[in-house]
């Protein structure tokens, strides 16, 4: 219960701090009682943070846990999966970045096939980081308030190496058919779906439109990983599949739709792998 308090504190806490800083920034007075509760209300979460998250550090202590595994499960009880994960996602993309500039890719293991899926949304991504490097020039420009200024050219600037690390995690991460014919689908740093050979059944090359996200799972065990609202490959399993959604969801499938810039190459290669299995397999 104390932890479920924490957490509706911290989402209570962070928009009045937000506004109390907004008005701030543009000026507006803030009445001084006002920021003393606002100063006040912060104050007491990060208290309350603190004492929950030592409490539970010291429990997983005396329990025999390293002091590395102790903190992180502090860190797991007090900080919702979602936030967690959305970090986590980022912090691959950035390193993604780096893997682009070093023309590297992330895990692709001699002598399998590497399978490009960015075709339909690269030109998409140019488009959106254009824009985002358009407003950038535009607000500087426009916004007279050096404070202001500042803030919003820090953010913009990370919403642009953003863009463009999510293009990179999707350059630098492409799905994977191993010489023992198991599969790797993924989404840039967002997805990682690993498929065991002895789980693929038959795969064929179909095109197919998808509506909604890259990530859309459905009640009868279909899994599409949709790029540019289209998939190129179908994959039928041989027993189902656990995958886990970008903010932690968890589902299973039998089927799954991707999208691949060669198609033919993909299911070529997954069928030629079944039929003819590595003497490593």
């Amino acid at each position: 219960m104390s932890t479920r308090i924490a957490r509706a504190a911290v989402w209570v806490a962070l928009p009045s701090e937000a506004a109390v800083l907004v008005c701030a920034v543009a000026g507006v007075r803030v009445p001084a009682a006002v920021l003393a509760a606002a100063e006040a209300l912060v104050g007491t979460v990060l208290a309350l943070e603190a004492a929950l998250s030592w409490r539970r550090y010291a429990a997983r202590r005396r329990a025999g846990d390293r002091r590395r595994d102790a903190a992180r499960e502090a860190v797991r009880a007090l900080v919702p999966t979602a936030a967690r994960r959305l970090a986590a996602h980022e912090i691959r993309a950035l390193r993604s970045l780096g893997l682009w500039v070093l023309r590297r890719r992330h895990q692709v293991p001699d002598g399998a096939l590497a399978v490009a899926y960015t075709g339909p949304q690269t030109a998409l991504m140019y488009g959106m980081l254009f824009v985002c490097v358009v407003e950038t020039v535009l607000l500087a420009l426009v916004i007279p308030w050096p404070l202001v200024h500042a803030v919003l050219l820090v953010v913009d600037v990370y919403g642009v190496v953003l863009v463009l690390a999510l293009h990179a995690s999707c350059v630098v991460r492409p799905h994977v058919v191993g010489t023992d014919g198991s599969l790797r689908i993924r989404y840039g740093a967002l997805f990682d779906l690993r498929v065991p050979g002895s789980a693929v059944a038959a795969a064929r090359v179909e095109r197919r439109s998808a509506d909604g996200g890259p990530v859309r799972p459905s009640g009868d065990g279909l899994l599409d990983l949709a790029v540019g609202g289209q998939t190129t490959v179908t994959v039928e399993l041989t027993r189902p599949v656990e995958f886990v959604r970008p903010l932690g969801r968890r589902g299973f499938a039998r089927t799954l739709r991707f999208h691949a810039d060669d198609p033919r190459a993909t299911v070529a290669a997954l069928t030629r792998a079944r039929t003819h299995p590595s003497p490593s397999a």
